[in-house]
């Protein structure tokens, strides 16, 4: 009997070593998987009826990974350009042009992925906040056009939003480009729906 007793417990001691080896992170399996921050370049093709307004701007992002495949995440854009197309006797033409309204968007959310521990993610994210169409009439956006539609936040044109997208992640190392489009939705007399794409490099440590 003490025999049975002492072969069941030794199995008992082996079966949970294994388990817990099963569940214990593969060397390396969460290197380079900790945050993420990056730039971009953004469109944002902009439709509240009728019409349509395509703009292109700049934005950062930040996200903290509280699973592998689970991040949290932040980012902010500011979009100064303005693109429409003129038509001539001879055919069409498109050229970009300063505009007075100039969006900046916050949005924050999960970022779920696949692929944590390899060169390759693909993700698909769903992110609250706001767009506010700021306005300024001084002719280049800079700085001071930045930081002036910023504190204007909450001011006037700002609108509630939700954003559900994805797009995949290459990385050589720490250094990656993303690629990520979505719908832009914003709240003003009813859901807005607008097209939203994002390009540019990203950092993981």
């Amino acid at each position: 009997m003490k025999n049975i007793v002492r072969v069941l417990g030794l199995s008992s001691l082996l079966a949970v070593s294994s388990w817990m080896s099963a569940q214990a992170p593969e060397p390396g399996r969460f290197t380079l998987n900790h945050a993420e921050v990056g730039i971009f370049g953004d469109y944002f093709r902009f439709s509240p009826g009728s019409s349509t307004t395509n703009f292109v701007g700049l934005g950062a992002r930040a996200a903290f990974n509280v699973h592998p495949n689970i991040a949290v995440e932040a980012q902010m854009s500011y979009d100064f350009d303005r693109n429409y197309t003129t038509t001539f006797q001879n055919g069409a033409s498109t050229t970009f042009v300063r505009s007075s309204v100039r969006p900046i968007t916050g949005l924050f959310g999960p970022k779920f992925q696949v692929g944590s521990g390899g060169p390759f993610r693909i993700f698909a994210t769903g992110k609250v906040g706001f767009v506010n169409f700021t306005t300024n009439t001084s002719g280049v956006a800079s700085g001071s056009t930045f930081s002036s539609g910023v504190a204007g936040v909450g001011n006037g044109g700002n609108f509630p939003s939700v954003y559900p997208g994805g797009g995949i992640e290459g990385f050589a190392g720490p250094i990656g480009i993303r690629i990520e489009g979505g719908d832009l939705i914003y709240f003003n007399n009813g859901a807005n729906n607008n097209l939203r794409l994002e390009f540019g490099p990203t950092f993981r440590f």
